[in-house]
């Protein structure tokens, strides 16, 4: 597995820093913990974010330290190395979810309970002190109502696959969107897409019946 969709660095640098909220940083865990890639990237996010916390004289604001590190991150090389490090994977055991989920969902895919939210379509809660975490199941084919997000979401595919406007999305991929994304995932034909996702606000549908029954699954 080699992941294409990754982490953005702003998320990377909130990870860093521990300020994301509980349920996207769940989800930002399970996709380090399967992409070397991007374990590498939060290594450098790490030690550059020591260097700006020595920089004491000059005290940024926090905008101006995360546009600094953003931009380092841009400039600075991998180490040496990088490239080297082996492709991630899900696991050896198809049925197994990635270390972080377990303390809200359990080890393995098999032993989920889940809940019927609509013809295809199944989902499972968790309960997290900030955010929003659930992982969906829904069959191939399917077409999820168009909606944009208030605030931000974290989706890691774990099984299948899905297509919308920002490319395909497989196994070991991450979409990482904002408020300003509005999309509409569809998933591959030939097997069920299975993904843990977090959100830290709504989403925002523009189909009236979505926003009907919304009040329903809670998201």
């Amino acid at each position: 597995m080699n992941p294409r969709h990754h982490l953005g660095e702003a998320t990377l640098l909130s990870y860093a820093a521990g300020a994301l909220p509980t349920a996207l940083g769940v989800v930002a865990a399970a996709h380090l913990s399967i992409c070397a890639e991007c374990r590498q990237r939060l290594r450098l996010a790490e030690r550059i974010g020591g260097g700006l916390i020595e920089m004491q004289q000059d005290r940024p604001s926090p905008e101006q330290a995360r546009q600094a590190m953003l931009a380092r991150l841009d400039d600075t090389p991998a180490p040496a190395g990088a490239s080297m490090l082996p492709p991630a994977t899900l696991a050896d055991d198809p049925d197994a979810l990635p270390a972080p989920l377990h303390p809200y969902f359990g080890p393995s895919l098999s032993a989920l309970r889940w809940r019927w939210l609509a013809p295809g379509v199944h989902l499972i809660r968790a309960r997290v002190d900030e955010g929003n975490l659930f992982m969906l199941r829904i069959g191939p084919g399917r077409s999820m109502p168009v909606h944009g997000h208030n605030g931000s979401e974290l989706t890691q595919i774990l099984q299948g696959a899905y297509n919308d406007e920002l490319g395909h999305f497989a196994p070991g991929d991450m979409a990482d969107l904002d408020d300003e994304i509005e999309h509409q995932p569809v998933t591959a034909e030939g097997g069920t897409c299975i993904c843990v996702a977090a959100l830290d606000g709504t989403l925002r549908f523009d189909g009236w019946f979505a926003r009907t029954l919304q009040p329903l699954f809670g998201l």
